[in-house]
């Protein structure tokens, strides 16, 4: 399905807002309460996968090619947004993961963690709102292709896997 531009560019907008929304969040972990977090988690992540899911690499107008954009998020600031989520989300940090490639030849369980989780979807889209606020917008398009091609490729996965482990953690009380 094509989509007028006008109306790509203002889902374009409306998801760089979400995704600012997603980081601020994950940046303020530590000021919020354990359930505080989780609702909010809740609420963003099923958004942020539908408009992933839902905006089209065919529906928006790009060059063929584009510029690689670098990463704005280093390792020290990656760990200072997992530490604080690990932190908040306390014992219930821990989920099994069952979508992970080891455990088809593991006898054992495989665990992940939702703080490193969340922090993996928070680098992607903190490079995504950082590309469109430090060109002004000029270069929504192309930070929106390069977040979708690893949403495709990655996070999309890690997304659906922490939502999971999140809904769990909040309807059986955290255990």
């Amino acid at each position: 399905m094509i989509t007028e531009p006008t109306n790509i560019n203002q889902r374009l907008i409306r998801l760089t807002s979400l995704a600012v929304d997603y980081c601020n969040a994950c940046e303020r972990a530590a000021e919020m309460e354990h359930d505080e977090f989780i609702d909010r988690m809740l609420d963003l992540l099923p958004r942020i996968y539908w408009e992933f899911f839902d905006i089209s690499s065919e529906d928006v107008v790009s060059l063929d090619e584009f510029a690689e954009f670098s990463d704005y998020v280093d390792e020290e600031y990656y760990e200072s947004i997992r530490r604080p989520i690990e932190a908040v989300m306390g014992a219930d940090d821990t989920f099994l993961e069952t979508f992970e490639e080891d455990m088809k030849y593991s006898d054992s369980p495989i665990a992940a963690s939702i703080a490193e989780s969340l922090a993996d979807i928070f680098q992607p889209l903190f490079n995504f709102a950082s590309i469109v606020r430090d060109t002004e917008g000029d270069s929504i398009v192309e930070a929106f292709l390069q977040c979708k091609e690893n949403f495709e490729e990655y996070w999309s996965q890690t997304l659906c896997n922490v939502l999971r482990a999140l809904n769990h953690v909040k309807y059986r009380g955290g255990e």
